[in-house]
């Protein structure tokens, strides 16, 4: 009896929930939205889809030769902007372009996409400025042109979506990367709490693994022989070569199971954009939903034996 009452209540809760989710905000077309890191991936493919949408979209992208790509493949409503989400001057320039565009209308979206991965590799391998290279654009220069930017967006009551990541979950590897998500998830949080009394709502867009310039297979191998290289011979003899043979290998294993569907997450943005109700937090990926977020949720010592089965192991 009571197992058919709870099946029926979870029923009922996800029919409201998917009436909820299918209300779109009126009026799409007149509503600004700024992308930033729109050169290539996930940035790239939401400036098209809310351009198709008819939402005037305007592209931050971080080189010439990505803007003009873009905007060959686009109507001409979308605008682009060149944006080093690093370099303050620019952000301050990027938002006065922004404000005269939008004018009292105000902000609808912004969209926090830039990002990078490299450097990336075990911890001691590193130093501050590796870190702090990553650090730079994934979280601080995602907090100032939020800062920046945020008085245009709560004007237009608008929205803020954040690209996290599920290593901003669980941590899976040394460097930045992982400590700049953690504080992507923490930062929107803080932020969606503020800003609800002023009708602006904060979104956290948290994808698996796609195949991106983020997740180059060619890129992160030259990465991991750079930083080796780089390593006093003592760290190297603590590690081995095996251990730097067996992370190469590592990559190309886990690549095999890299997602080509880069729609995934961009449907995430779009509803978080375009929905009168959107979630606080979106998985996108399989591997997100059914790996990672579950282990998230387990005790330390499970994830930890886990992850320690795919490490390469030191000759200590």
């Amino acid at each position: 009896m009571w197992l058919w009452v709870s099946v029926v209540l979870l029923g009922l809760f996800l029919l409201r929930r998917w009436h909820r989710e299918r209300q779109t905000v009126p009026r799409l077309w007149e509503k600004h939205v700024l992308i930033t890191g729109c050169d290539s991936g996930f940035g790239n493919l939401l400036a098209r889809q809310l351009d198709q949408r008819g939402l005037r979209v305007l592209a931050a992208c971080l080189t010439e030769a990505g803007a003009a790509q873009l905007r060959a493949s686009a109507s001409p409503r979308l605008q682009t902007v060149l944006l080093d989400v690093t370099s303050s001057q620019n952000i301050a320039t990027v938002t006065a372009w922004v404000r005269e565009r939008v004018g009292d209308q105000g902000l609808w979206g912004l969209v926090n996409n830039a990002g990078i991965a490299i450097p990336v590799a075990p911890n001691e391998w590193l130093t501050k400025d590796d870190f702090m290279k990553v650090l730079n654009v994934n979280l601080l220069g995602l907090v100032e042109v939020t800062l920046s930017l945020l008085p245009l967006v709560r004007r237009a009551r608008g929205r803020v979506v954040n690209v996290a990541s599920v290593m901003g979950r669980v941590s899976f590897f040394g460097g930045g990367y992982c400590i700049s998500k953690y504080g992507v998830e923490a930062f929107s949080d803080s932020l969606r709490l503020e800003m609800r009394n002023f009708g602006v709502k904060v979104s956290l867009i948290e994808p698996g693994y796609f195949k991106t310039m983020i997740t180059n297979i060619e890129s992160l191998e030259k990465n991991f022989l750079a930083a080796w290289k780089k390593l006093p011979e003592e760290i190297k003899a603590a590690y081995g070569e095996c251990y730097l043979k067996r992370l190469l290998a590592s990559v190309k294993t886990m690549e095999k199971g890299h997602s080509r569907n880069l729609s995934l997450v961009t449907n995430c943005m779009e509803h978080a954009l375009t929905s009168a109700h959107p979630r606080a937090r979106y998985s996108a990926g399989w591997d997100a939903k059914l790996i990672y977020l579950p282990l998230s949720y387990l005790p330390s010592a499970f994830t930890d034996t886990v992850y320690t089965l795919l490490y390469p192991k030191s000759p200590g």
